[in-house]
C-alpha cells in the first residue's frame, strides 16, 4: 500500500516491494502512479504466494477509504478479517443455460 500525491492510497502486488516502489517513482510503474506519484510505502503483508497476495489486494482495493487509511496505520483486527480465508477456493458459477439462438435472416 502506497500514499499518493493528493493523500490517494495505491494498492497493488510486488516480490520486491523496494525495487517496485522505485519503478513507481520513476513512472513506470503503473498508470495510477504516474498520475499521482507515490510519496512513502504505508503498509507491506508478506503472503505465502502470488495467488494468495492478489486475493488480498482484490480485498483491500474493495475496502472504503476510511478502512484503508485504518488498515494502513496498523488496524491488526482488519488485517487478519482480509487475511483468513485467502487459500479457500469458491464453487464454481452455476452456468445460465442459454436459449437456443434463432438461425441469422439473410439479407436479399
Amino acid at each position: 500500500m502506497l500514499r499518493c500525491a493528493g493523500n490517494r492510497i495505491y494498492t497493488g502486488y510486488a516480490v520486491d516491494v523496494a525495487a517496485r516502489f522505485e519503478e513507481h517513482c520513476t513512472g513506470r510503474g503503473a498508470k495510477f502512479t504516474k498520475a499521482f506519484p507515490p510519496e512513502k510505502i504505508l503498509r507491506q503483508f508478506e503472503l505465502p504466494s502470488k495467488e494468495y497476495a492478489l486475493r488480498l489486494e482484490a480485498r483491500i482495493k474493495k475496502l472504503a477509504t476510511p478502512q484503508k487509511e485504518l488498515l494502513a496505520q496498523g488496524d491488526e483486527e482488519l488485517a487478519q478479517s482480509l487475511i483468513e480465508g485467502l487459500g479457500e477456493t469458491l464453487p464454481p458459477k452455476k452456468r445460465k443455460r442459454s436459449k437456443p439462438r434463432e438461425p441469422r435472416k439473410q439479407h436479399e
